[in-house]
């Protein structure tokens, strides 16, 4: 489903509808902390880096792994990801295989992050964690797991899209928190803001740091500059991805958005081609909608992917060398 606009109210101002649901809200974050607090963590034999938010929707998550992996993999780390699989039928755990799974069997998400790294798909954290730890990785990154107590976190990365912020404060259903964010933010390591926007962060411990990245296209064969283009995209915040686009210089004749993870229709692919050929347009999407494409489709809308680019990379590397010790360690262990 897609977000009420009321959730995206400043906090002073919330509306009407979010007050009326406010004590639904204040149950969510009590059962919430509830749930965290009877937790009992299963700590892994390898360090545990947890990419997590606090509001239901998409704040760069992925995106945030993806790149953390990616410093370690450059560190000769063996990295394996443990993830929900959201939208697919495996329970797991389930090593996610772009050769044979779709998004119908594990998700979208676990298949861009399979492209770079095994990729355990568990309902069940523990499970996952425990099978890539059996399975020889070295460090886990645990995409989108700060509410879920099953796994000790080494690191706990909180991601905050800095144009939305917290949204109107409020707890679902009455905001898009998923805990308030003082709960939430003391038990992060360093928040990573995303994008532009200043944003508060009570709660979090004292010396944990806030970071700063934005997201960047990656550089590919395709140019938009001056393209007439229909852009559409499935994620929680739509208007981000045609920003970039317009960013890139295109010209967007018509956009659509959809709801996070919503799995495309036929009928709904068909018009978007038939519009694209009447205007003369080029489609185009994220790589994380190309995902959930079906295999007639593919191949008829152009992604535009994107990379995450950290202002301090020094800071964050040093947040890494505290749970993975420092990135010359494997060669002065090796050294006689």
């Amino acid at each position: 489903m897609r977000a009420p606009a009321f959730w995206s109210n400043p906090p002073d101002t919330p509306g009407l509808a979010a007050r009326l649901l406010s004590p639904l809200g204040c149950v969510y974050a009590l059962a919430t902390g509830r749930r965290i607090a009877a937790g009992q963590p299963w700590r892994a034999p390898v360090p545990v880096i947890c990419i997590g938010n606090l509001t239901a929707g998409g704040t760069g998550k992925t995106p945030t792994a993806l790149a953390i992996a990616e410093r370690l993999i450059a560190r000769g780390v063996a990295v394996h990801f443990v993830t929900r699989g959201h939208g697919g039928r495996e329970e797991g755990p389930h090593q996610a295989d772009i050769r044979r799974d779709d998004y119908n069997s594990v998700g979208d998400e676990p298949l861009l992050l399979a492209a770079i790294s095994p990729t355990w798909v568990a309902k069940d954290r523990a499970a996952g964690a425990r099978a890539a730890a059996e399975a020889g990785a070295e460090a886990i990154i645990l995409d989108d797991g700060h509410q879920n107590p099953a796994v000790f976190k080494d690191l706990s990365i909180v991601v905050v899209d800095a144009g939305a912020g917290f949204g109107n404060g409020y707890c679902i259903p009455a905001g898009p928190l998923r805990e308030p964010v003082e709960a939430g933010l003391s038990r992060a390591d360093v928040v990573l803001l995303i994008g532009e926007g200043d944003v508060a962060t009570p709660g979090l411990p004292e010396g944990a740091p806030a970071l700063r990245a934005r997201l960047e296209p990656r550089t590919t064969g395709l140019s938009l500059d001056g393209a007439r283009v229909i852009a559409f995209a499935g994620i929680g915040r739509p208007e981000k991805f045609f920003d970039t686009v317009r960013d890139l210089g295109a010209d967007i004749i018509q956009q659509v958005g959809f709801p996070d993870h919503a799995p495309f229709a036929p009928k709904m692919l068909r018009r978007l081609e038939a519009d694209a050929a009447r205007e003369d347009a080029i489609l185009v999407t994220t790589e994380k909608d190309a995902a959930r494409m079906p295999n007639w489709f593919r191949g008829k809308a152009a992604t535009v992917p994107v990379t995450m680019a950290f202002d301090d990379e020094g800071a964050l590397d040093t947040l890494l060398d505290k749970v993975l010790g420092p990135k010359d360690k494997g060669a002065a262990d090796a050294a006689p």
